[in-house]
């Protein structure tokens, strides 16, 4: 019926327009504060405008819009649902022949929209802007920071192993080990005193070393001073930036995690990041079931009782999932578990909320 489609145009509005109003509010005072924070920072260093808005704060925006996004879709909906009701708005409407599920329809609509909208951000656009707000900060304001690796143990293609004590800042690696299998079968090792990249030839270097190739009916030994080689690894391989995974679009990333299951790097944190980029989005229809069931009722309290208990639910679910990634990254469960368990809690609560709404 055409009034149905008058409702459902009418919701949806009042949704997607409270969602974009709220995150546009909070936006702008998160740059406020971030500005005021830097703002020495800028000055003194003469840093141009010009990088300060386009390279720094048009990439600010998208990331905080869609890490404040589960947060705001449900304080949209307790909102604008708690008005409607108080107003006698959403009793008009059911009372009119419209079903609970029907009335869902709507609301659905724009909760997939606002996925969609974050799902397209968080897998495609704030990585990207996520790189070039880091590059601008290191560039300007702190020195990039990497994380050294020690007790190196890889495979840096089918059947080739390397082993290293450490890897510093200098590119130079310490006790440096090479293994090439066929199958079972050890066919060469190397060892040397230390492995140093070399920039201008984008070759390694491997000092005093000592090399056993092994044949099917003999061996042979070489030893030397000095060998410039090519290998299937580069310094930036031991050198991780903190949360660089997140500057990696997700075709990027899923590609990063095969070669690092491939290396036998430590990968958690990347599958842990790709799970997040697909379960954030996916929080905007549970948080919607559970802000139309609990603000679509009158209860005692009236809005302020229906915006406190929004905003209570809205943190647990955050903090749960924040603690749930801790026990993923740590190990202790695995890790596709651990970021959905807190979608499918808060569906379950999710289903009896809009069971009890429904009657």
């Amino acid at each position: 019926m055409k009034w149905y489609k008058t409702i459902d145009l009418y919701i949806s509005k009042k949704f997607l327009g409270t969602f974009f109003y709220a995150i546009g509010l909070i936006l702008s005072i998160a740059i406020v504060f971030d500005i005021s924070e830097n703002l020495d920072e800028f000055l003194s260093k003469d840093i141009p405008l010009h990088d300060i808005v386009f390279d720094y704060y048009l990439n600010f925006i998208p990331y905080f819009a869609n890490l404040f996004s589960p947060l705001f879709t449900f304080i949209a909906v307790i909102y604008f649902t708690s008005k409607m009701t108080y107003n006698t708005e959403i009793i008009a409407i059911l009372s009119s022949g419209v079903s609970y599920a029907r009335l869902m329809r709507p609301y659905l609509v724009s909760a997939f929209i606002i996925a969609l909208f974050s799902f397209v951000l968080g897998n495609y656009v704030i990585p990207p802007a996520n790189k070039t707000m880091i590059d601008f900060r290191h560039k300007y304001i702190k020195n990039r920071t990497v994380d050294i690796d020690k007790n190196i143990h890889r495979q840096i293609e089918p059947g080739t192993y390397i082993y290293m004590q450490s890897f510093n800042a200098n590119n130079v690696g310490m006790r440096f080990t090479l293994e090439r299998f066929e199958g079972a079968k050890l066919k060469e090792k190397l060892t040397a005193q230390n492995i140093r990249w070399d920039e201008k030839t984008e070759k390694w270097v491997i000092n005093s070393y000592w090399k056993r190739n092994i044949f099917d009916d003999h061996e042979t030994f070489e030893k030397g001073y000095r060998m410039d080689t090519t290998l299937n690894m580069t310094p930036g391989d031991f050198q991780r930036m903190k949360n660089e995974m997140e500057t990696f679009p997700t075709p990027a990333l899923l590609k990063e995690i095969d070669l690092m299951k491939m290396r036998g790097v430590n990968y958690i944190e990347w599958e842990v990041e790709k799970h997040k980029r697909l379960a954030n989005p996916f929080s905007a229809f549970i948080l919607t079931l559970i802000g139309v069931g609990l603000a679509s009722r009158k209860v005692k309290g009236g809005l302020g009782l229906h915006i406190g208990l929004g905003l209570l639910l809205a943190f647990s679910y955050i903090l749960f999932m924040q603690i749930s990634t801790v026990f993923a990254i740590s190990g202790t469960a695995p890790v596709m578990l651990s970021v959905w368990i807190p979608n499918l809690t808060y569906a379950v609560l999710a289903f009896f909320v809009y069971r009890w709404a429904a009657r």
